[in-house]
């Protein structure tokens, strides 16, 4: 008897109508106008390769063996300075002259000449100041290569390979993004910050990455194969839930507001392990701004209306004929499924009827026995 209820119990539950996805509180319905401001995009939803990334922070640095300085084998003074800061030279350019202290009329000067090609990153010399041997007159960096050096936090170190790809963003140049290969990790680890370097040549043909810069790592250590993912941009929510904005693929200018499960993320992609199809489009810019946008200046009514060409309740549904809504001959026939009604709900009523025939029946049989 107990489990002839229980049966009872579930079959009525699945036949309840599951919640719409399109109820009214979850779909946002724009005018063009409020689009356009918007700036919506969109993105699909796809299966392809994820990476699994390290995160991590540095700077840009002058490449080992690409720096130079400029000193004098011998004492005197500053006679000419030809040197520019920020001047690009070539190997062999004349850079300064200096007068010699030993005696002549006029005293013997020699010419300084550049000793590789690059930029002039620094000079510390002005005409007649006195000059030592041992003083750094001029500073020449090359630029062409740059290393770029992230510091690894130690516990994550074991994951690094040489070889390994990463993409690293500078803040002064935003929407840019540099690929490098894993060149070679630090003969020392940092123990008073708890980290170990790891360091990428990126080449520099433009100049635009100059040392100092401060860098932002992202350091693929794995690869998964056919992964359900969207750009990170899409995500809304908190780490209590998760939501998504997916383009109503009936109705003009709408919007589906989705929950969605997320596993992995790196730099760009977010992995969904439910909630989305391949190929549902997810909005990506102004994702964060639509929630703020309400139901818009566009009713429900007035999107089904001009989908479907004929007139719908304020709530969507469709208008009874006693309300008016009749089909001309020849017009397109279009009927939504009710809600709570399809041949799911019918198995499951039917099932109910013969379940509750059959727990009569076994009530007035076990009656009679005991009678």
């Amino acid at each position: 008897m107990k489990y002839l209820i229980t049966l009872m119990l579930a079959a009525w539950t699945l036949s309840l109508p599951a919640a719409d996805p399109k109820s009214k509180e979850n779909l946002i319905i724009l005018d063009e106008t409020r689009v356009k401001n918007l700036g919506i995009q969109f993105a699909e939803a796809e299966e392809t390769d994820f990476e699994n990334t390290l995160f991590a922070l540095g700077h840009i640095e002058v490449l080992p063996g690409k720096r130079a300085v400029v000193s004098s084998r011998i004492p005197g003074r500053a006679f000419s300075v030809l040197a520019l800061p920020h001047q690009t030279v070539e190997e062999g350019e004349e850079l300064m002259w200096v007068e010699s202290r030993q005696p002549g009329d006029p005293p013997p000067t020699v010419m300084l000449s550049a000793p590789m090609s690059g930029l002039i990153s620094k000079v510390d010399i002005a005409v007649g100041q006195p000059i030592t041997a041992d003083q750094t007159l001029i500073e020449i960096i090359d630029l062409a290569t740059v290393e770029a050096a992230a510091k690894v936090p130690q516990h994550l170190a074991g994951k690094l390979v040489i070889g390994q790809t990463a993409r690293i963003r500078v803040s002064s140049l935003p929407d840019k993004v540099f690929e490098a290969k894993l060149a070679h990790l630090g003969a020392y680890a940092d123990e008073q910050n708890g980290t170990i370097e790891a360091a990428f040549h990126i080449a520099n043909p433009d100049k635009v990455l100059r040392p100092g810069m401060r860098a932002e790592f992202s350091i693929a250590t794995s690869r998964r194969e056919d992964v359900m993912s969207i750009p990170r941009e899409a995500i809304q929510g908190d780490a209590g839930g998760r939501f998504v904005y997916v383009k109503d693929y009936e109705l003009k200018n709408a919007f589906v507001k989705t929950d969605v499960k997320t596993g992995e993320m790196n730099d760009s992609r977010v992995e969904i392990t439910s909630g989305l199809l391949p190929g549902d489009e997810v909005v990506v810019r102004g994702a964060y701004m639509l929630g703020f946008a309400g139901k818009g200046s566009v009713s429900l009514k007035e999107a089904l209306d001009a989908a479907h060409g004929h007139p719908h309740n304020d709530d969507g549904t469709e208008m009874s004929k006693e309300h008016g809504s009749k089909k001309a001959d020849g017009d397109h026939e279009h009927e939504h499924e009710e809600t709570g009604f399809n041949m799911l709900t019918i198995f499951f009523a039917s099932t109910s009827g013969l379940l509750l025939i059959l727990l009569i029946v076994s009530f007035t049989f076990r009656n009679r026995v005991t009678a």
